[in-house]
């Protein structure tokens, strides 16, 4: 990446296998959950001044708010000219579960019932309209809606914006609650879901991806200003990427292509070569044609085994625009822990598939270097980040 160099200086997670970072860390090292990944008794009051904020407020943007708060006490003060703090929280179908409770209070109780905040409450940039409007930081307010890639595009435009000199810090990330009765049955009825309720990424017995909800926000901070104000470095954007396959609206471009493309160029971008890349957290969803496709592009850039691969959807399941952000997390909590969790669910790798270096079985011990994070999302949409230890 071109120009001023990026930190990660703040992280907060909120996911069905932990909330909070230490608790997500060691839920991604724990035992393949079965089923959809819900946050069973989800509370916001903690991280709102009242009952109607909460009630105002889209699960959704709820998540990221808790999440961000995490990620900015961890940051500490930044110090920073407000005009010059940005906001880039990506997520797949935003506020989804408000559009559908109000859809159905207009059918049995009529129009005049449907509540004044529908719009700003469903809106795809509310997450981040609120944590801009939060925390007084009146830079770029943006978020990328890309389907499952969303959460890593967001992370990647926010360091652009850092790494143009447009901003001194970035709170980026990603956010997703898409549990409603017609989005799971959108998703069931496509052949997407799991029909047995486990995630098993790159295992001939995939069968389809187990749906999650969640967010991950990251405190992005231009390197220079974090070390003079003696910030703790958990991490470094290299580089990153965003392509399209221009193929298919839901399946990949045969062979991975597509992501063929999108990992070269974010190595490019970082300014490193193939072989200075140690680790991936793949986009692994456990469908088919996913797996398949990220695996062939793996081995053509990296050839076999290649580098350490994980995909921690094992645990988390998928969260559509929450995933890639998730994943961005993971990779920095790998690099402090000193440990890659393993690809929970997996048993065996798929013989039509490349000799990939999967981990499997128990989190394996290495030295943390340039490691790629990858989401693949509907619409052939690719993305990638490349992230150094701090």
């Amino acid at each position: 990446m071109q120009g001023r160099r990026v930190a990660v200086t703040g992280l907060g997670i909120v996911a069905p296998c932990g909330v909070g970072v230490e608790a997500f860390w060691a839920g991604l090292c724990s035992p393949a959950p079965v089923g959809p990944r819900v946050l069973e008794d989800w509370d916001a009051s903690p991280y709102f001044e009242n009952a109607k904020e909460v009630r105002r407020s889209d699960r959704f943007t709820q998540l990221a708010v808790a999440a961000a708060e995490e990620a900015l006490a961890q940051a500490g003060e930044l110090g920073a000219d407000p005009a010059r703090l940005g906001t880039f929280i990506g997520t797949g179908v935003g506020g989804i579960e408000t559009l559908e409770t109000q859809i159905e209070t207009r059918l049995t109780k009529g129009e005049r019932r449907v509540s004044p905040f529908l719009v700003p409450m469903m809106m795809t940039n509310a997450a981040a309209a609120t944590l801009s409007m939060r925390h007084g930081w009146q830079g770029p307010c943006e978020n990328t809606v890309t389907a499952c890639a969303a959460g890593t595009h967001a992370i990647g435009n926010a360091a652009r914006l850092i790494s143009n000199g447009l901003c001194d810090a970035v709170l980026a990330g990603g956010s997703e609650a898409p549990f409603t009765p017609t989005a799971v049955a959108g998703f069931s009825n496509m052949t997407a879901l799991s029909s047995s309720g486990v995630s098993r990424p790159f295992d001939p017995r995939r069968d389809g991806f187990v749906m999650a909800e969640g967010a991950a926000v990251l405190v992005l901070e231009e390197l220079s200003h974090a070390e003079a104000r003696g910030a703790t470095i958990l991490g470094e954007i290299l580089g990153s990427a965003s392509t399209a396959d221009a193929h298919h609206i839901t399946a990949p471009a045969p062979g991975g292509t597509g992501a063929i493309t999108c990992m070269r160029l974010a190595i490019e971008d970082a300014g490193i070569t193939a072989e200075e890349v140690v680790h991936i957290n793949a986009h692994g969803t456990s469908t088919d044609k996913n797996d398949a496709a990220e695996a062939a592009a793996i081995a053509k850039i990296f050839g076999t085994p290649g580098p350490v691969i994980t995909s921690t959807k094992g645990v988390t399941g998928h969260a559509l625009g929450g995933a890639g952000a998730l994943e961005a997390a993971a990779v920095l909590l790998s690099m402090s822990h000193r440990l890659i969790p393993p690809t929970a669910g997996h048993e065996t790798l798929d013989p039509e598939m490349p000799d990939i270096d999967l981990v499997v079985g128990e989190p394996r011990r290495w030295v943390p270097g340039p490691s790629l994070s990858n989401s693949f999302g509907f619409g052939g949409h690719n993305g990638t980040l490349v992230i150094g230890p701090g």
